[in-house]
């Protein structure tokens, strides 16, 4: 798949990309500058690259995120996003331009792919085998209570912070779009806020404006999903701390087990 897409091969440099997910690599050649995006192994519940590519396909006129190339089970192949990706501090100073990209996306057509947390929750619950002792009580909790009914349904992008955004010549745009559904759009404010919460009313305040929402409905929302995006994170991290057995992503769990 990926001579097909660059020829040559000994015209072609690869270079891998860092990142706590990974599986991505750099493709430099005389076609042009790509991104390849290979099926994680060991499995991450819900990373699926050909519905990233059939989702991104649909998304392909909105002008926030890479073109689909090619594709097939074992991985698949994006345009290259030139630019730089934005620091913290960026990231919140760039805030009213990152609503106007959340408002472009949030404004496309639905892509048929519902994200439905509470199966996913329990899923990294029986993939995990070192469970922390507060993960079951928070995961019964949430199951007692029932998803919150979504204020406005829209794709999300779903890990939305600064390392996700790139400014480059034409402006911002998104990267990483393996965890990308249809969702709430309070969901999405809730990890847009998680990656910046010292300026969370400003974010909800902008986002509403733009939206037209009700800004009071929007914060109540916000909040009905923050236990559910704070127990999705910790078991994200928890999972991946034991199949890279990485130091950073175990404390990173540990953090996130503290907020539960």
């Amino acid at each position: 798949m990926i001579q097909q897409v660059t020829g040559e091969p000994e015209k072609i440099s690869f270079t891998s990309l860092a990142g706590l997910t990974g599986h991505s690599q750099k493709i430099v050649s005389p076609r042009g500058t790509f991104i390849a995006r290979a099926a994680p192994q060991p499995a991450i519940p819900f990373v699926d690259r050909q519905r990233e590519f059939r989702l991104l396909r649909k998304l392909q006129a909105s002008g926030v995120a890479p073109q689909p190339v090619a594709g097939h089970h074992q991985g698949i192949i994006l345009t290259w996003c030139a630019g730089e990706a934005l620091d913290e501090h960026r990231f919140s100073q760039q805030r009213p331009q990152i609503v106007a990209l959340l408002q472009q996306l949030h404004q496309q057509p639905l892509t048929g792919y519902r994200l439905q947390l509470l199966p996913l929750l329990w899923r990294y619950w029986q993939l995990t085998p070192q469970r922390h002792h507060r993960w079951l009580r928070a995961l019964r909790r949430l199951t007692q209570q029932g998803e919150p009914h979504p204020l406005r349904l829209a794709p999300l992008h779903m890990d939305l912070h600064a390392g996700n955004v790139i400014q480059g010549p034409e402006g911002l745009r998104l990267i990483d779009w393996e965890y990308a559904a249809d969702g709430d759009v309070a969901l999405e404010l809730a990890a847009v806020c998680a990656s910046d919460p010292q300026h969370q009313a400003d974010w909800l305040a902008e986002y509403a404006a733009a939206m037209q929402l009700p800004l009071t409905a929007l914060v109540q929302q916000v909040r009905r999903w923050q236990p559910w995006l704070r127990l999705l994170m910790a078991s994200w991290y928890q999972l991946r701390a034991g199949q890279r057995d990485d130091d950073t992503l175990q404390q990173l769990a540990r953090q996130s087990w503290e907020q539960i």
